[in-house]
């Protein structure tokens, strides 16, 4: 118990890149974040997809007050994210383990959203299950050119793997063209070490995007996230895409990864059987990167967080100290997701 105690103890630090804010500037500040929404399936039987399986469809009654409850309580955590500095909900947010279009829609016109004006991009995946990942993004902030998704190809013992897939959106956050990709990597089912080759060509699978998006713009400003299944030390990271831990080591075609540093310190996005897990990341290429220059004339990353706000946890029980789940045993705990959201500040000085 004293891990979980240490836990909370730290919940709320954050990491935080060095800036001072010379006397009389002012910066633009947007939002970018990702969370796995445990989950949001709608209360609809689509003989399409294993939806069966999905802890909605368990219930054995009230899904369409639990569904909509869920609704509620999931916008109510993305209205807060980045809101103290951004002084509004993230201009960028990805989502992973939704059902489809529908739910999202529903999502985004909920109360706590709909004055927030978010624009969707999804795509149905080949998940057997059928859940998804998807980009709502406020349309007054960012501005989509191109999307694309790429199913990864994954085969294990020559039988294709229907895992989620990587969605590439191009567009312009103001008037900078940024690149996101949105993923959802193989979970450890199985366990880490024989699931850990299907994350790898996960990550392969991102190194080509990030290939074909550098053939266009070669300085190209790309943020990677999702929920990886894997640590940031974990060789889908460190081998792969080959991830740094340290400003000062990123040269111009690296990939930065703040969350090693808070891994590093103990911080988790979520926790099974005893085991505390940093899965949820935003990764950023080296323009976004501010190495000590303090040069904000465009934007850069100013800190990465993870959003874990105490009534986020669970407060009694086997899940004390966890991220507050939705479901649990056939059972709607009225909670939120069985992950924390993460979030990164961009920063740049007004003209």
């Amino acid at each position: 118990m004293n891990k979980y105690l240490s836990f909370i103890a730290i919940l709320f630090l954050t990491v935080s890149i060095s800036f001072s804010q010379s006397k009389g500037k002012q910066y633009n500040i947007r939002t970018l974040a990702f969370y796995n929404l445990e989950n949001l399936f709608d209360t609809i039987n689509d003989t399409t997809i294993n939806d069966e399986a999905s802890p909605m469809m368990e219930l054995k009654a009230n899904r369409s007050k639990v569904y909509w409850d869920k609704i509620d309580k999931l916008g109510s955590v993305i209205v807060q994210i980045g809101a103290d500095k951004a002084k509004t909900s993230p201009a960028i947010i990805g989502v992973s383990e939704v059902e489809n279009l529908s739910v999202l829609e529903d999502l985004v016109k909920s109360e706590r959203l709909r004055k927030k004006g978010y624009g969707i991009i999804h795509y149905d995946s080949p998940d057997k299950r059928g859940i998804d990942v998807a980009l709502l993004y406020q349309k007054r902030y960012f501005k989509p050119v191109f999307h694309e998704a790429f199913n990864p190809k994954i085969y294990r013992n020559n039988f294709p793997v229907y895992t989620r897939d990587q969605l590439l959106v191009s567009g312009y956050l103001d008037d900078e063209l940024i690149h996101v990709i949105v993923n959802h990597w193989p979970s450890r089912s199985g366990g880490e070490a024989k699931s850990r080759p299907l994350r790898e060509k996960a990550a392969f699978q991102n190194t080509k995007i990030i290939a074909q998006v550098r053939e266009k713009d070669p300085n190209a400003k790309i943020i990677i996230m999702g929920d990886f299944n894997d640590d940031p030390i974990n060789s889908s990271f460190k081998k792969v895409l080959k991830t740094k831990a340290k400003k000062k080591n990123v040269d111009s075609l690296d990939i930065y990864n703040p969350y090693e540093e808070l891994h590093r310190r103990g911080f988790n996005t979520l926790a099974y059987r005893d085991n505390l897990n940093l899965f949820d990341m935003i990764l950023i290429s080296s323009p976004l990167l501010d190495k000590g220059e303090k040069d904000f004339s465009d934007y850069k990353m100013f800190q990465a967080k993870i959003f874990n706000k105490r009534f986020l946890s669970g407060k009694k029980g086997q899940y004390k100290g966890y991220p507050f789940r939705s479901f649990s045993n056939g059972s709607y705990t009225g909670g939120y997701s069985d992950h924390f959201p993460v979030y990164m500040y961009l920063i740049k000085e007004k003209k």
